[in-house]
């Protein structure tokens, strides 16, 4: 297919599967804290504005939820499909972690999920905050696992290899490894960041619509106060990561930056834009600053760290692809951090709900929370390359034995599968949210006993009548 080889082709596959997942369980764990915080003020104002818009995103959650769990499925079938020499090599790690987040989170969302979605009007208040507070917790210690796995990846530490097998010899070591704490709160946060994004697009989108009420304008500045406190604290966190990366995967960070060699004596430049170029070995048409790249990754104006050109060709991850995603990443995290002081300064002038510029700006970043979480893990798993587990097993000696045919039919469907199944869910989770909180007068969900039973599956808790149309008629 396009002359790409095998291994070409089970990167590209795994890399678009879990580009889809990966956008799910960021709205879930966001989703689901909001969800706690907005039940825990129900239940200590008694303000209906904090349980109507429960009621509101809850529907959102349990769709999102879904496909959250059914695209999970696919990506962890790919590990023993396309990728079955790094899951013999290093499955006594990889296979464990992935375990403990089942038996540990994922039984923890599903023993409550059900409470949470429909035991409004069945159990008391108290054991439903419970429940939601247990989903919320189960999201975040999901992510825990998932990321310590990862991270594994990426700083290898608390194993030695046996005839050819990665054997765990320190689970503290292999769980904490050098990069997991920077990594677990790089992502939690943007999570976090995502979905105050999204939320506040959908208020700002129904406040240019006219839809002004309580409930809108309430999400919508709940939305714009976290985007405002936890942009600069996402940008600080990275700034941590980078320093960790430059510790333990050098090359990564010469990618990033575009960096191929240092001049005798002079500290690097910081290159905003360019175009690195792997065979030439320099960034062309760069427009830099000089000296701050050294301050930023060394807090020197005289500080050096190795250029690309010192790292052997075949260790060196893409530098083009790499360089563009990280910019991606941080040039959007910049947006993010304007927004922020924009409403703020709104806000003072007690003028947030008003200006169209600003609301139109604010319904234009919806996405961009993640686009630049993708940005980010394109960033940090190309950077990796050419390692799967980082210095000690290649990309190329885990892919599994398939040909070059077989792979390009297995993408070429899932990309079809993925835009039907997943395109569905995402446009029926946005007419969601086109609805709007406040519309429906309900005073609580519609979970009463007495009324018609539907299977309690988590797709269950959203309406089946979103689209008037389809209402109208004989």
């Amino acid at each position: 297919m396009f002359g790409l080889t095998a291994l070409e082709l089970a990167r590209i596959q795994f890399g678009f599967t879990i580009s889809f997942h990966i956008i799910f369980p960021a709205i879930t764990i966001g989703l689901a804290s909001y969800l706690a915080v907005l039940e825990g003020l129900w239940l200590r104002k008694k303000d209906t504005v904090y349980r109507d818009l429960y009621q509101f995103w809850s529907k959102i959650f349990a769709v999102n939820f879904a496909m959250g769990v059914v695209s999970g499925l696919v990506m962890a079938y790919q590990f023993g499909t396309n990728w079955s020499y790094f899951s013999s090599f290093a499955g006594s790690i990889t296979g464990p972690l992935l375990a403990y987040e089942v038996l540990t989170a994922f039984f923890l969302e599903a023993g409550f999920l059900g409470v949470m979605l429909f035991g409004w009007n069945r159990v008391g208040p108290g054991l439903h905050f419970f429940a939601t507070l247990m989903v919320a917790i189960g999201t975040l210690i999901s992510a825990t696992w998932i990321l310590a796995s990862n991270s594994w990846m990426q700083t290898p530490q608390g194993f030695e290899v046996v005839n050819n097998v990665v054997v765990p010899v320190n689970w503290f070591e292999v769980i904490f490894n050098p990069s997991f704490p920077y990594r677990l709160a790089h992502m939690t946060v943007a999570a976090f960041l995502a979905t105050a994004l999204f939320v506040g697009a959908s208020g700002a989108w129904h406040l240019l619509r006219g839809n002004d009420n309580p409930c809108v304008r309430k999400m919508f500045s709940m939305a714009m106060w976290m985007v405002l406190i936890v942009s600069p604290i996402q940008i600080f966190i990275g700034d941590l990561h980078g320093l960790n990366t430059l510790k333990y995967q050098p090359a990564k960070i010469a990618a990033m930056e575009g960096h191929w060699r240092n001049e005798p004596g002079a500290g690097a430049p910081l290159i905003l834009f360019g175009w690195p170029d792997m065979e030439a070995e320099k960034t062309r048409y760069k427009v830099e600053i000089p000296r701050l790249g050294s301050l930023i990754l060394t807090h020197s104006l005289d500080g050096q760290y190795q250029g690309l050109s010192e790292f052997p060709r075949e260790d060196r991850p893409d530098a083009t692809i790499v360089f563009w995603s990280f910019r991606i990443m941080v040039g959007l995290g910049m947006l993010m951090l304007l927004l922020g002081v924009w409403s703020v300064w709104l806000r003072w002038r007690r003028n947030l709900f008003a200006p169209s510029g600003f609301l139109r700006f604010a319904t234009w970043m919806g996405p961009s929370g993640l686009v630049a979480l993708l940005a980010g893990w394109f960033t940090t798993e190309i950077g990796r390359q050419p390692w799967l587990v980082y210095g000690v097993m290649r990309t190329a000696d885990g892919v599994s034995n398939h040909s070059a045919l077989a792979l390009s039919t297995t993408l070429i469907v899932f990309i079809v599968m993925y835009f039907a199944v997943f395109g569905t869910g995402v446009s029926y989770m946005l007419k969601l949210v086109a609805k709007g909180p406040g519309e429906s007068g309900d005073a609580s969900p519609s979970d009463d006993p007495g009324q018609a039973r539907r299977p309690a599956r988590p797709l269950s808790a959203a309406p089946d009548d979103i689209d008037p149309a389809l209402n109208q008629g004989g």
